[in-house]
Order: structure tokens, then sequence, then C-alpha cells
């Protein structure tokens, strides 16, 4: 099977990224108009897309092997930078979830740019902004493609510094610079413990190749991987290996925005609505996850104790961000804690698989937990990038985030509110919408994994459904503010806008109706583990009665409770529950205070009883020691300079009473 073009996934936004970007850097009177910047941007991707739709049908139709799994291809892999016995790849690997996560990069960012037409037009760095998106695009392409860590890694920085310069588009403003900064600073630091993460593993295995469970097949002349050293892995894996893929895991938590690096996301949302929906609901923040997803047959193996890690961390993380976010007025941070608490249940997922019983390398427990994580990052990816992109149609009608210049705007914006509710009941996980299917399986996994966890993670989807809808009736139900739209009436936004939220919409509902029927109706190909497993094999879900029916009566319950308190035009409820508990609400309001944290451990304690002694030692130590040696050097140089005074006479008498004192001591001897 040929998969060579698929190098072409990767360079295509690279030469978008080049073409656009250099001369606007250069010189910018050489620069391109709008219009040519945003079209050649938009049909890169258009390309990009396209080939990554054939890549998924070609490989998703190919037959599976003799073990029932897909073989994993590696068009290009080729040596970098050669390290004795090690050395660093780089190349193009495709398997079931890089297939499937090239769909959901490229049908999302192809999406951003055409939004972006209509949402960015007229604004200053047009094609900076362009230029920035396909960089983007191409790093983290290259992340999903990486045919080992070290290249998983460099991609990943990549990422980090097109979302630093994506984040800090608007640079004249203060907390769109600050925000970047934070983003750049927060990542950085967790991006440290991968690091170290991935120099024990490959210290240790020989090799930063990631395990394969099914057959790698090599194309057009690709370089075979060097395999690890399996006994020294072995031996290593009692400590040493959990300890590497815990430190690879908080490399991921930062990027993924779990608790306590979670700081970053919410102000990351100065960048331009679209960078949101690209970034921040779809893509970057995803990498953690695919990050322990492609590493799970090592964890699977070598630390399936340590998967509690992730597991702890991934359900109360969803638990805070869900509480913070019943509590936010502005539209994008109420979408920045849903999409924390979401990555979470992605993270959860993943964390409650555990090894096979009875023998077997992965039972049907530990496939569904994988498969629900995965299935889960698809959907979402969809659906909140519908609302990211709505949000941006309402603020651009409005001219605020806050959702006290909203209410009534259903009647002004009949598309956006269509499909912001589509949205709205897929992440509330109501039947026959995308979300239903995922987050079902996630939770029934965690009730395999145990009740306490099932029900922990019910009761989060329970606060999904609650504070989504008190969003959806705050913007498009509830109190009309009539003063400020009388000045400035809301209207729908154009069709470069309202498509990609009516295509976004489509792929929710028709990905939620299918799946939905053939989980009750054991549809086998209408499954998404029959192309994504943790075994690789084909997994057919079958929902789990009591679970689907419990999880959807809550979420009803949920919306109804929100229909109740936030639908009318005013809240008495609402209002008396922020009487009752202000404290509360405002605690919830200001994300529990992390921020004022973090800042009271860097500037009061770090910055003053760790930074300024080392300043200190810097400058009066270390640099005076440097300052005396250079002193001593000098001072030495001008009492000897009149040695050297050029006076044959002086030399004369230094040579005749250095000689009487040379013959005096050698007479004393």
């Amino acid at each position: 099977m040929d998969f060579t073009y698929s190098i072409w996934i990767l360079l295509l936004p690279l030469i978008s990224f080049l073409v656009i970007g250099l001369p606007e850097f250069v010189n910018k009177k050489y620069s391109w108009s709008h219009k040519t910047a945003g079209l050649i941007g938009t049909c890169s991707l258009g390309l990009v897309t396209v080939l990554s739709y054939y890549t998924a049908f070609q490989y998703f139709t190919a037959d599976r092997l003799a073990d029932g799994t897909f073989a994993t291809f590696v068009p290009y892999n080729f040596t970098w930078l050669p390290l004795g016995h090690l050395h660093f790849d780089l190349g193009v690997l495709l398997d079931p979830i890089s297939v499937m996560m090239l769909i959901v990069i490229s049908t999302v960012s192809l999406m951003v740019h055409i939004y972006s037409f209509g949402y960015m037009h007229g604004e200053k760095g047009f094609q900076r902004y362009y230029a920035f998106l396909s960089l983007f695009t191409m790093s983290m392409l290259g992340l999903v493609l990486a045919t080992n860590i070290f290249q998983m890694y460099m991609f990943w920085e990549l990422v980090g510094v097109s979302s630093y310069l994506l984040i800090g588009f608007y640079y004249t403003l203060h907390a769109a610079v600050h925000a970047s900064k934070k983003a750049f600073i927060v990542t950085r630091f967790a991006d440290m413990f991968f690091l170290i993460g991935i120099l024990i593993f490959g210290y240790y295995t020989g090799s930063y190749n990631f395990s394969f469970a099914g057959h790698v097949e090599y194309l057009n002349g690709a370089a075979a991987f060097t395999t690890a050293d399996s006994a020294r892995a072995l031996a290593a894996g009692g400590m040493i290996l959990p300890t590497a893929l815990v430190l690879m895991f908080i490399g991921g938590a930062g990027k993924s925005a779990m608790f306590p690096l979670h700081i970053w996301l919410p102000d990351a949302m100065e960048g331009p609505t679209p960078v949101s929906a690209l970034i921040h609901a779809a893509t970057m923040v995803v990498a953690g996850v695919f990050q322990i997803a492609r590493l799970f047959p090592v964890w699977i193996e070598y630390a399936p104790q340590a998967l509690e890690v992730v597991v702890i961390v991934g359900a109360f993380t969803a638990f805070y961000a869900a509480a913070v976010a019943c509590a936010q007025s502005d539209i994008k941070r109420v979408l920045a804690f849903s999409t924390i608490s979401q990555i979470a249940f992605m993270m959860v997922a993943l964390g409650v698989c555990l090894p096979g019983h009875h023998g077997a390398a992965l039972d049907n427990h530990a496939q569904l937990g994988y498969m629900a994580s995965m299935f889960h990052l698809f959907t979402h990816a969809m659906f909140k990038a519908c609302l990211f992109l709505g949000a941006g149609c309402i603020i651009h009608a409005v001219h605020s985030n806050e959702m006290s210049a909203m209410g009534g705007l259903r009647k002004y914006m009949p598309v956006t509110h269509i499909t912001f509710l589509i949205s709205c009941l897929a992440i509330a996980g109501i039947p026959f919408f995308s979300g239903f299917s995922s987050k079902d399986e996630i939770i029934t996994a965690c009730f395999e994994y145990s009740p306490l966890c099932g029900w922990w993670m019910t009761g989060v989807a329970a606060m999904t459904a609650f504070y989504m809808f008190r969003l959806y009736y705050g913007i498009f139900w509830g109190t009309e503010n009539k003063e400020l739209h009388a000045h400035h009436t809301p209207h729908e936004a154009p069709a470069t806008m309202t498509f990609p939220l009516v295509f976004l919409s489509i792929v929710t509902v028709g990905v939620g109706v299918v799946t939905t029927l053939g989980g009750f109706c054991d549809w086998s190909w209408a499954s998404f583990g029959s192309i994504v497993s943790a075994a690789g094999t084909a997994y057919t879900v079958h929902f789990d009665p009591q679970v689907a029916a419990t999880s959807t009566v809550i979420a009803i319950l949920s919306i109804a409770l929100a229909t109740y308190i936030y639908k009318g035009e005013k809240q008495p409820i609402a209002d008396k529950l922020y009487a009752t508990f202000p404290r509360l609400h405002r605690w919830a309001y200001k994300r529990f205070y992390m921020d004022e944290v973090y800042q009271f451990v860097t500037h009061k304690i770090l910055f003053r009883y760790v930074s300024r002694p080392v300043q200190w030692i810097d400058e009066k130590i270390i640099n005076g020691l440097i300052d005396f040696t250079a002193w001593g050097a000098n001072e030495a140089g001008e009492t000897i300079r009149p040695w050297q005074s050029g006076d044959v006479r002086q030399y004369a008498v230094w040579f005749i009473t250095g000689t009487v004192a040379l013959t005096l001591l050698l007479l004393c001897l």
C-alpha cells in the first residue's frame, strides 16, 4: 500500500507558513493582500484535509493483519542525529490513532481558516495571523505523525511556540502579552519534566521508539527502528520506567491544562476566538491525552499501577473545572473551563484501563477506557470547536464577552442559536448527539474501575449539562440588554462564519445518531472501536443500559434545573442563591484563587527566599570573585609595568643585580 504522498500533509502547511510569512517578516511592502494570504492558507489546508481524508479511507478500508489488527505504516523515517547506539529519527508514522488525529486536526483547522475570513476581516496583521495558523497546524500534524518520542517532543515544543504567537497576536494589549507569556512559561515548566522522562526512558531502553502492538511496514526505503533492549527495559520496569512515564505525564498535564498546571488556559482566551477553537478546544490541549495513548502499551506493560496517578489528577481536575465554569460570566472562559473538564474526562478514561485479567494482554475493560477516551477526543473536538466559533459569532455581534451584554439573541442569530444548542446537547450527553456515546462509555469504564470513580464522573457530567445550559440561556434567552442592543443591533454572522458552525453541527448530529443506534443495535460497523481500540483489534461497543439510562436521566434533570433557574427574563432563584452563598460564588468565580496562590508562591516565597539569595550570591560572590581576579591581574600588571621601561641602563642594573644575587646564593650553598 502506497502512503508516500503522506509527507505532503506535513509539507503543505510548512510551505504555506513560509509563503505567507516571509514577505510579511522580511519587508512588509512585499506582503500579500489580506484576501490572497487567507486564500493561500485556506487552500493549503484544504489540500491537507483532502489528503488526510484520503489517507483515512485508504488506511481503514485496507485488510487487517492475520491477528485482526491494522498494520503500522512508516512511509518515511531517517536518522537525523546519531548518538552512539542511540539516534534521533524523523519520519511519518500511520496507525489508527495518528490517522484519526489527522481527521480531527485537518477538519477543525480548515473550519477555523474559513471562519477567520469573516472574523478577522480588517484586522491589522491578517497575513501574520494566517502564517501562524499554518505553523501551528504543521506542528500539531508533526506531533501526531511522529515516529518516536524525541520527534514528538520537537513538534511538541513547536506547538508551544505557535500557541505563544497566536495567543499574543494582539501584542499591543497588555492582557494578550501577559496571557501568551503565562502559557509559554507554565507549559515550558511542565515540558522540563517531559524531557527528563524522555532521557530516562531512552537511557534505560536504548531507544526512543514507541511500543507498537501491530506489524510495522516500512515504505519508500524508510529506515527500520532501533528496537528497545527488552531485557534492560524489563529490569528497569520495576521503578525506572514508571518514573519516566509519570514525568512524561506531567508534561502532558501541562499541555492539557490539568490541575494544578491549568492556570494558563483560561487566560489564553485573550487570543482571537478562532485561535481558541483551534488550539484550546480541539488540538493543542489534547496533546497530553494523545501522548498517553501513544505510549499506552508501555504504561500497560511496565507501569499499570502508575495509571492511578492519571485517574486521580483527571478526576479532581474534571470536578474543579466544572465547579469554576458554573460561576463564570465571560462566555469564552466558561468554554475554557469546560475544555479543561472534558480533557480530564479523557485522561480518566485512559487511567481506568487495567492490564488484562486471566493472562489476557488486554481485556474488554481496558479496550473500553482507551477507546472511549479516543472517541471523546474526536467528538469533543467537533462540538467544542463549534461552541467556540459560535461564541465568536456572538462576540462579533455584541462586541462583548460578558453574558450581561447578551440575552435574547436567539431572534437575532438563528443559525448560531441552533448550532450552539446542538453542541450544548452533545456535551451534555443527550442521546443521538455525539457526546452521549463517547461520554457514556467513559462513565461505564469508570464504574468498572470503581463505583466511586463512576459516580464521581457522573456527578461531573451532571455539572457539565448544568453550566452549559446556564451559558445557553444566558446568551440566547434570559434578559435582553435592550439599552446596548439599541445602540448596536445584533445580527447573524456572515456565511464564512456560519458555514463552519453548520458543518460541525452536522458532524455532531451525524456521528451521534449513527453511534447511538449502533451502540443499542450492536452495529459493529458503527462502533468507533472498530477502528481504534487498545489491542488494535475490532471492538464493538455495547451500551450498558443501566449506565446509559442513569446518565441520560441525570443530564435531563440538570438541563431542567438550568432551564428553571435561567430561562426567564429574571432569575430570582439565581439571585437568591448568590445572596445565600456569596462567598462560595466568589471563590468559584475567582477560580478558587489558584492564580493568587501561584502569585504568592512565586513572588513571596520563591523570589524572596530563593531568587534573591541566589541573585546576591551571583552578584556578590561569583561576580565578586571574577572581579577580584580581574583586579588582581590588573594590579599585577601595573606593578611589573615599570620593569619593561625600555631603558637599557635600567636593564643593565637589573642584570648585574640579579647576577650578583645568584652568585652569592650559590656560594652560600
